[in-house]
């Protein structure tokens, strides 16, 4: 048979609880930050989100409206490379025709990529991109992807997009259009 002696202090009993509800709160906020890091088991900086016909233009303008917002994150999609003069040797837009009226007029409007690789890809060719979007300048601040891989693939059925799903005015003559 133990018998324990337990003297009962007003200010040890504050202390310990003090101290308990301060571990409590440091193990509440390491559970909160591993559930914003990691994502259904994978850390969300190294999620790549694949970008659709059927959203790439709602993907473009929103980007494009909320540069830092999105810079980090990876994204991968396709579209045929298409260059302008005044580019860099390692630059090209990843680009797709969107239809912009009736009688399936097309305006070019894509993402500008920065690839070390941009030589080996003549213009029109359809290629797959995987990279990170950065924040970068083309006549103003624009997102550009930093290619981290890429690869020659096949035109599409349907390689057009449509306009976002909100009022699109393009109100740009640049082509990378800003959306």
């Amino acid at each position: 048979m133990f018998v324990y002696n337990l003297k009962i202090n007003s200010k040890n009993i504050f202390k310990t609880i003090f101290t308990l509800m301060v571990i409590g709160a440091a193990i509440f906020c390491i559970f909160i930050a591993c559930k914003i890091i990691f994502k259904n088991g994978e850390p969300v900086q190294n999620k790549v989100y694949e970008i659709e016909p059927e959203n790439y233009t709602n993907v473009l303008k929103a980007v494009h409206d909320d540069i830092d917002t999105y810079v980090g994150q990876k994204i991968s999609f396709s579209g045929y490379v298409y260059r302008v003069y005044d580019l860099q040797e390692n630059q090209f837009v990843l680009a797709r025709d969107m239809i912009v009226s009736t009688d399936y007029q097309t305006l070019v409007v894509g993402f500008l990529c920065d690839c070390k690789d941009a030589n080996k890809f003549q213009d029109q060719t359809w290629v797959e991109i995987t990279g990170e979007i950065t924040k970068g300048y083309y006549h103003s601040d624009i997102p550009i992807i930093k290619v981290t891989e890429i690869k020659e693939t096949k035109k599409p059925k349907n390689p057009c997009v449509y306009p976002p799903d909100d009022l699109y005015i393009p109100t740009s003559s640049f082509l990378y259009v800003r959306s």
